[in-house]
Parts: C-alpha cells; structure tokens; sequence
C-alpha cells in the first residue's frame, strides 16, 4: 500500500457559487487537483435555451472567462490539474473557449472532453418503448429542452491518464469529477467498490463547496468568518480513507458535525446510495477530528452498480409568476391571507371575464407568519411579506395577475407597502422529468485534443434494486417510565440538514451526544415527523438509520408541490426542512440533560 497522498480542492457547489473560492485553493493551499461542480437540473434548461438561441452557447462561461482566465498562470505553474461539469450542453464549445484563452496568454493546455450525456436523439425510440417518469409514472411530454444521462467517473480517469490539465464534462453525477481524479490517481478498478464507494462520498461531501466546512451548519453561530469562508481540501490515500480539511487562515468550521451533516444531504436511503460506478451503502460511515479543521472520514461500503444511467430531461410546462408585497400593523397575517385571497378572486373572474385560460395552480404564503412550520406555528408578527405565486399554460393570464396585484396597495389593507422591482414579469415553468436507460444505449467517449476515443465501459450488476443489506437499527430505549421527564425542542439533542430529492424532502438528523441516540430512535417515528409536517401532506415519510456515526435520514415523499422549478413554494428546495423539523418538541428523560 503507498502512502501516497492526492490532494483535491472543491472550488464551486453551483452555478453560481463565489468567485473567491479558486483563487482561495489555488493560491492558499497544496492542492493537485481543483474540481468544479456546477450543473443542477434546472442549470441544463437554461443553457439548453442558451444554445438553441447560439450555438456557441450553452456551458458555463464563468468558469471560462472569470475563474480560468484569471488562474491558469498559477494552476500551469504549480502543476495543479482542473476537472468540471462546466461543459453543460456544449462541452466542444466551453474547450474550444477555454483554448483560446490559452492561447492568448501564451500557455500550452492539453484539454480533454467528455462526450456521450447528451442523448436527445433517443428519445422517439424511448417514447414508442413506453418510457415513464421513474418516480411519478407519468408518460413523456411531447417534447423536452434538454435529455441528459448521468455519467460516471470513468471517462474523467481515462482522460487523465492521457495526460490532460484540464477535463471539461457535460452531465455527470456531481461527485465524479472527484471520483475521476482518485480512479485515475490510484489506478482503481471497476471492481474496486469499497475504494470506488468511499471516492463517491469524498466527492459527494465537497461536491456543495463550503456545505461541509460550516456552511449551511445547524449551529451556524459557532462559525467563524462567513465573509472568508474555507472551501474543502481532501487529502486521499489509495485505500480509501480521506480527510477533509480547508485552507489555513479561512474562516468555517471543520468537525465530525459538519460534515456529517453534509454527508445526510441529498442522498435518500444511505443504504443504496446510487452513481453510475458503485452502489454505495454511507450507514457505517465513521468520522474522527484528527486536528485542528481535520476531519477523517472511513467505513463507506461499495457493491456493484446497475446496469442503468439515471436520466435527467427538463421540459417546458406553462408560465409562472409571483409577487410580493409588505404587510405591517396590527393582525398583519390575517390581512395578508385577506388581501392575497381577495386578488386570486378578483383576477380569477377577470380571466373569465376576458375569455384567457384559468390559472392551474396557486399558492399564497405569508412569510413571517411561520407558515412552512405548519400548526406549530408561533403567534404572528406585526411585519409579514405576502407571496402569491400563480401558474398557467398562457402567458396573457399572467400578465393580466401582474397588472391586478398592486392596485391592493390603495384598496385593500391598512399598512401596505410595496417591495420593489416594480411589476412583476412570467416566466416559463421549467419541469424535470426523471427515467432509466441501459447504460449499453449510452455510448460514451472522450475527445482529447480533437483524437475521439470510443469507451468501452462496465456494464454494471443486474441485482435488483431491493436487494439491500438490512435495515441497522439505531438502538432501544431503556424504560424511563415513572422518571422526571422535560420537554426540548429537537435542536437540544440533534443537529440537522435538508435538501431535496425531486418531490421528496430529505431530512439528516445527527444526536448531538451518544447517549442522546435511544431516546430519538423511539421519538423520532415516521408517523410523528409525518405528523409535523402534516400541513405538507405527505404520501409517505420513510426513516433510514444510519449507526456508524448516531444519525437517522428522513425521506418524506410528494411535499415540495412538484420540486425545482416546478413548484410555486417558497422552500421549492427543501432548505429549511430540518430547521422545522428541530423545532419538534421532544420528551426526555430530565436526568439525560442534566448528566
């Protein structure tokens, strides 16, 4: 076994993420490898619209004409190679961009491309073959902005191994461009799975950016220096094992509770964690602070992947619109239900009036009156902001809302203000639409400085999908009855993390103390969380344990009124899930505090 160490730095969990973070891993820390994550669901639809209007659009400039143009000096410098899904829909175009500025500053860059995601063209051949949303079962729409397969790391490690500094991919499962690195680094094989499932969680953790060094973190005011925060460093070894760590003098918090929260993010049942190269099960998963902002990380277990890439097609669904307005003064919450009401009925029999289509869906939400917290709502604020959001197949219907809402601010309630950016503008309804296709129908291949190579890649394991190692239960609580007991909110004992998966809100909760873990085993019931989110109307809440490190994932399906784009909610994403799920009384033992 070597001892060799690969040092990676994960400089971007969106689209969007700061500027500041690259140049923070370049410059301030010992790295081999910078990688970027930036491509939601809802990033390919927009650069699919970017392409169909220039097709030399489509990927993310920013990474191009920001990030690399003003680093690579240093990264060509200090030998440090890049690896990002910055390509989008057009990864030619985003290397053909990056060439130039390469060339412009007088600097050789070998730059490979990874090819194959894009699979529009089949779709007739879907379509006639019956092919249905994976999770909702509904049939395909009639036609898509963007169908993109999510590849694996294996294309990433085969352009490495030519020699590439930098390697641009298109859709890829965000914690492959890190997988990629540690495959190609370390030589591992497709039948490496424990190595192959502890690269995944590597990857998975940084792949959010400064969401597994305090940011997001449950107890954010132990955090020091938002405004310089660290990015994550890994530092890997051939066996598996990593630690997490971030760049000396940056702010963040680096301990066993921020990255275990990161590690619950997203990720559904811990037991069957899915990527194109490994299934992996996180639920022995053991973190261990070895220093200062050093975390090590150990115990992700891989089996054989399926024989299917997971699909993401986005596709255009009608026209949204949302506005907002500021409500003040005494019963500020009722005013605001009265006066968003009152414009969905008015506007509802103008529609009519007019002869435009109805609206297909509403919401109206009165932030500041604790909506998301449903009946465990607190007395109201004398400030709320009302948010109606609207939903339609035209466009006119929409703009007939944006005229009609503020006119309430002259004949409906005392005490309203308006809040900027004057009349509100539709915009389309972006929706995802999720499937599986054989991985054999998906050919895939790099593009090494313009030489194609055709992958010839594993197929995958035809084990169905249940054949799951068991269910761990976390522990029994020991008989408490006849005991002095107190009631806390669930931020006394746990900390937590939210995000969404589709329609489905995924809650991570952590025990803060070991001896905490029996007593939420037994509180913390699917038909009690179903019941704090009852004002969401759940289908079906699902509890996963995870015992290697004292955490339970929460799986509540059919609550975020569609997902992404599609959803009028205000928490579309599932963000603040866990923080009203902390808000849940829960009844202890009063000695277990008190120890």
């Amino acid at each position: 076994m070597t001892d060799k160490i690969v040092r990676i730095g994960g400089a971007s969990g969106f689209w969007g993420d700061t500027a500041m973070s690259a140049p923070q891993l370049v410059r301030g820390a010992e790295i081999d490898y910078l990688v970027f994550d930036y491509l939601a669901e809802v990033t390919m639809s927009i650069l699919a619209a970017q392409r169909l209007k220039d097709p030399n659009a489509g990927y993310a400039t920013d990474f191009v004409n920001i990030t690399m143009k003003s680093l690579l000096p240093d990264l060509v410098s200090r030998r440090i190679r890049v690896v990002a899904n910055a390509g989008g829909v057009n990864p030619l175009a985003c290397r053909d961009a990056l060439a130039r500025v390469a060339q412009a500053l007088g600097l050789n860059l070998k730059i490979g491309v990874v090819l194959g995601d894009e699979i529009s063209a089949s779709v007739p051949g879907l379509r006639e073959r019956g092919v249905r949303e994976m999770f909702s079962g509904e049939p395909m729409p009639a036609s898509f902005v963007s169908v993109n397969a999510y590849l694996g790391a294996v294309p990433i490690a085969r352009a490495l191994d030519q020699g590439c500094d930098v390697v641009i991919t298109g859709r890829c499962v965000d914690s492959a461009v890190t997988l990629g690195v540690l495959m190609h680094e370390f030589g591992w094989r497709d039948s490496d799975h424990d190595q192959l499932a502890q690269g995944t969680l590597a990857g998975h953790l940084i792949e959010c950016g400064a969401q597994c060094t305090g940011g997001l973190f449950t107890d954010w005011d132990t955090v020091p220096d938002w405004e310089n925060i660290g990015f994550p460093v890994l530092e890997a070894r051939a066996d598996g094992s990593f630690i997490v760590t971030k760049p000396a003098g940056t702010g963040g918090l680096v301990t066993p509770a921020t990255v275990s929260e990161q590690l619950l993010y997203e990720i559904g049942d811990p037991r069957a964690y899915h990527v194109p190269d490994v299934c992996c099960d996180f639920t022995q998963v053991r973190f261990e602070q070895v220093g200062e902002h050093r975390v090590r990380v150990s115990g992700a277990r891989g089996r054989a992947p399926t024989t299917t890439y997971k699909v993401s097609a986005t596709f255009a669904d009608g026209f949204r619109n949302q506005a907002v307005l500021v409500i003040g003064g005494h019963d500020a919450a009722a005013k605001a239900r009265r006066t968003g009401q009152a414009i969905l009925n008015r506007t509802t029999r103008m529609l009519a009036e007019a002869g435009l289509p109805p609206y297909s869906e509403t919401r109206l939400e009165v932030l500041g009156a604790e909506d998301m917290f449903g009946a465990s709502a607190r007395p109201e604020s004398r400030e709320v902001v009302l948010k109606i959001a609207v939903r339609c197949p035209a466009k006119a219907s929409l703009d007939l809302f944006a005229r009609e809402f503020a006119p309430a601010g002259t004949s409906m309630a005392p005490g309203t203000c308006g809040l900027g950016g004057g009349r509100p503008t539709p915009s389309p309804v972006i929706r995802l639409f999720s499937f599986l296709v054989p991985k054999t129908e998906v050919p895939v291949s790099i593009d090494v400085d313009g030489l194609r190579t055709e992958l010839s890649l594993a197929a995958g394991s035809d084990a169905p999908l249940t054949d799951l190692p068991p269910q761990r239960v976390l522990a029994s609580a020991p008989d408490w009855s006849g005991e002095a007991t107190v009631t806390v909110p669930l931020l006394r004992l746990a900390h937590g993390r939210s995000g969404d998966k589709g329609n489905k809100a995924n809650i991570g909760v952590i025990a803060r103390q070991s001896a905490y873990l029996p007593y939420l085993s037994a509180w913390l019931t699917p038909e009690r969380v179903a019941a704090h989110f009852a004002h969401n109307q759940p289908s079906l809440v699902e509890r996963f344990d995870v015992p290697g490190f004292g955490a339970m994932n929460f799986l509540l399906h059919d609550v975020l009124g569609g997902g992404g784009m599609a959803s009028l909610r205000t928490d579309n994403l599932a963000k603040a899930f866990a923080q009203v799920l902390l808000a849940m009384p829960v009844t202890v033992p009063a000695a277990l505090l008190a120890a």
